[in-house]
């Protein structure tokens, strides 16, 4: 197995798209490093793990907090060989109801702790000259949509960042994998933040017909295990994705017509 006895961070980890990696990495027999802020939930999740385990309550916008996880992590294992960014919020709002406290708290989550934590495990990849970089980005990275602006942007924000890191640390042997997920059933919508910043509250459709989180895991340690760039998972989300890319008029068309409420 790719993974076996590699050093894996999943943050994000205590649910949804984190705890599934998880436990498919511990299936690789990887040691699963646990990154989130809920303790009992990281407890459970790491209680259902049968290889090495360990669990770092860290809110990953406190960039003291993640200064103090790396360097632990390092002091007893010496290294991190898979990085996972899958923390991260979403938003339910119009853009013009929208108060921008809930577009920087999204932007701070989403991108600037993503990138932060990225760049205190680079120095590490880039001296063993090999390593694996896994963003959980969305499809909504790849087009705005209905009450996603500010989590549209920092999706589009990733997009970029993490394409010129798939050119730039090629070199040293460091793969790095975007993932462009459609609906995944999560709690993503009711943890997402409404116009006023309070939880939305609410499941999407979207989500409710969505892939399972452990269907999606297999895809991405796959996709990441094979060295792949880009992973697109969905039905009619990625149909849209090349919809606007090959006939953008007949996108705006469709998306205008499918307002949500």
């Amino acid at each position: 197995m790719y993974f076996s006895n590699k050093t894996v961070l999943i943050t994000g980890a205590s649910s949804g798209i984190g705890e599934a990696l998880a436990y498919e990495f511990a299936a690789q027999n990887a040691t699963v490093l646990l990154c989130a802020r809920n303790i009992g939930e990281l407890q459970r999740v790491k209680a259902n793990i049968k290889s090495p385990c360990e669990m770092f309550v860290c809110d990953v916008t406190d960039y003291s907090a993640v200064d103090a996880m790396v360097g632990a992590i390092l002091a007893q294992y010496n290294t991190i060989d898979v990085l996972v960014n899958n923390a991260g919020i979403s938003q339910r709002g119009m853009a013009y109801e929208t108060d921008f406290s809930v577009d920087e708290r999204i932007m701070k989550v989403n991108y600037f702790a993503t990138v932060y934590l990225t760049k205190k495990v680079m120095p590490v990849m880039i001296a063993q000259q090999s390593g694996n970089i896994i963003v959980i980005s969305s499809v909504s990275g790849k087009f705005g949509f209905w009450q996603r602006s500010s989590y549209a942007a920092s999706k589009h924000a990733l997009q970029g960042y993490f394409e010129t890191l798939q050119i730039e640390l090629k070199q040293f042997n460091i793969h790095t994998l975007l993932v462009c997920p459609g609906g995944v059933k999560t709690n993503i919508s009711k943890n997402a933040l409404g116009k006023d910043g309070k939880p939305y509250g609410q499941m999407d459709d979207l989500q409710k017909k969505g892939i399972t989180p452990e269907s999606l895991a297999v895809k991405v340690v796959r996709a990441s295990a094979r060295g792949k760039r880009q992973l697109l998972v969905g039905r009619i989300e990625v149909i849209l994705y090349y919809v606007k890319k090959w006939i953008p008029a007949l996108f705006f068309k469709i998306v205008e017509k499918v307002k949500e409420r």
